[in-house]
């Protein structure tokens, strides 16, 4: 089901009733960038977390959201270990409202991959959800509620004068009880409308209806009992002026009260994102993001730390996507493949049923819970010895999961995944390589790495002028190096020990034995004085 801004308000009470009665969410997120070739530094696995969320943040701040894909999943009550999965597609666009004016970045290659499988920009650009984070929504309510507050983004004072001058000659015309009709104004913009149009003339009276702004012509007192009627106060359209404009960020809120286990793959920029655009602006610790993002959401699982275990477990062939992994799952390859729990579309999402929709964000959801319910029926099969297992349910695969809840993998870092619930595991990395270079005057880390390259990928680190540090997640590629290299002329490798390799140490011992040297020397001279 695809959600644009014009459905969003009159989906939302079935949303939150599917929300509600859902065991657990599927989540995918899109966005017009991934990584700033401008924001500095890239990421790299010499990264700690702390380093490499610092990083990241830079980059969430400059992109946003262009979709977000969630799939419900509820178990079936009277049958036996069977799912349904509600799954919708939101299309977002920043808020624009008052002050509140944001400014994104697109990248050529997010755009083409997007533009690849079909994604929609139109939905994205002219139909978006919009959305607001806390801190955005406290200026505009401030803001709205002081009357404070001017016409400036949503509907600029061109197109408010039009509209004005439009009702104007209409009026000249019109008698009392006559009525005309806006067209094409929806959302928080037609509140808006209709709070300007009530400030200009005082004779008219403002009513939104399916169609758009209704304006009727009343005498001044049927005006004022008009104004003065409860269910059309203006501090009340105030308020709906600004739920209208919170749009995305209300469901958010409603998915942050329901505590309801949150399931991605890869899943770490999507939290970054969430945290970003609809909690508050990312904090500069590292540790309070975690502390954050574990308060809002108790129980994470990304399916794609829990399948790198068992994919190695069960000798499964190697995979690179997510909906790889689901092929596999879904194959005769899995031992549970016909035990497993049943998983079938809600009506409005039978599209799935017979069509793949890779990198479109409700079917990335569904696959990470449909991976999420077969990994874990999985799982539990290895730890009872049976299979069928009798009555497997939700709260059992839950168990099973446990080693792997609030464990985020983590791309291209000092270690291989984030612990939202206490502090980060130790680096499982293969051991920092050095290099260190002869007959080569310039080198640097960029000459270094393609020359390494074909064999096999390293990041690499200028340590002094001729050193460079080496470092690898794979452990083969780290053995293969050392004995490859072994003896060469030019270019020697070793494992890289920080009390022998180490700058700082080094100029620390240096500077310890000058000071003995000076302390022995005037010993001597001591003793040989007078």
């Amino acid at each position: 089901m695809d959600v644009g801004a014009k459905e969003f308000e009159e989906s939302l009470p079935l949303l939150q009733e599917l929300l509600h009665e859902s065991d657990f969410v599927g989540l995918d997120i899109e966005f017009t960038g991934l990584r700033s070739n401008l924001s500095g530094p890239q990421i790299s696995l010499f990264d700690l977390p702390s380093e490499w969320y610092l990083k990241t943040r830079q980059s969430v701040q400059q992109f946003t959201i262009c979709q977000i894909g969630l799939s419900m999943f509820s178990a079936l009550e009277g049958e036996e270990n069977k799912y349904v999965a509600h799954s919708c597609n939101f299309f977002l666009f920043p808020t624009t409202f008052g002050i509140l004016d944001s400014e994104f970045s697109f990248q050529a290659s997010s755009v083409q991959f997007l533009n690849q499988y079909g994604f929609n920009y139109n939905k994205f650009l002219k139909n978006g959800i919009p959305y607001m984070n806390e801190e955005q929504e406290k200026k505009i309510r401030h803001d709205i509620l002081s009357g404070n507050w001017k016409v400036r983004s949503s509907l600029d004072k061109d197109q408010i004068k039009v509209v004005i001058d439009e009702v104007t000659r209409w009026l000249d015309l019109a008698k009392e009880g006559d009525w005309m009709t806006l067209p094409g104004i929806v959302g928080f913009q037609a509140y808006e409308v209709q709070l300007v149009l009530r400030q200009a003339l005082h004779n008219i009276w403002t009513v939104l209806k399916d169609d758009g702004v209704i304006v009727k012509k009343v005498s001044k007192q049927h005006r004022w009992y008009l104004q003065s009627t409860s269910c059309d106060r203006e501090s009340c359209w105030k308020e709906n002026i600004l739920l209208s404009a919170k749009g995305f960020s209300v469901f958010f809120h409603m998915l942050v009260k329901a505590q309801k286990p949150l399931v991605g793959h890869n899943m770490m920029m999507d939290l970054l994102y969430l945290h970003e655009k609809f909690f508050r602006p990312l904090p500069e610790s590292y540790d309070q993001f975690k502390q954050n993002i574990h308060s809002l959401f108790p129980v994470l699982i990304d399916t794609k730390n829990v399948t790198k275990d068992i994919w190695k477990e069960m000798n499964f062939p190697r995979v690179s996507s997510l909906s790889e992994v689901y092929e596999v799952l879904n194959s005769d390859l899995n031992p549970t493949k016909n035990s497993g729990p049943e998983i079938v579309h809600a009506i409005s999402c039978e599209k799935y049923v017979e069509t793949k929709c890779p990198h479109e964000a409700a079917y990335d959801a569904f696959l990470c819970g449909s991976v999420l319910l077969k990994v874990a029926h999985l799982i539990l099969q290895k730890v009872h010895g049976i299979d069928p297992i009798p009555e497997s349910t939700f709260p059992q695969y839950l168990d099973v999961l446990a080693p792997y809840v609030n464990q985020v993998n983590l791309i291209r870092a000092g270690v291989p995944k984030i612990n939202f619930s206490g502090p980060d595991y130790p680096s499982i990395r293969p051991p920092i390589l050095i290099l260190s270079v002869k007959r080569w005057p310039g080198v640097s880390e960029q000459q270094v790495y393609h020359k390494f390259q074909n064999l096999c990928k390293f990041d690499v680190r200028r340590l002094t002028r001729s050193q460079f540090l080496l470092l690898t997640n794979k452990f083969k590629d780290a053995r293969n190096i050392l004995k490859e290299y072994r003896g060469h002329p030019t270019l020697h490798i070793s494992l890289y020990r920080y009390w022998r390799h180490s700058p700082d140490v080094n100029c620390l011992l240096q500077v310890c034995g000058i000071m003995t040297a000076w302390a022995v020397l005037a010993f001597i001279l001591g003793r040989s004085g007078p």
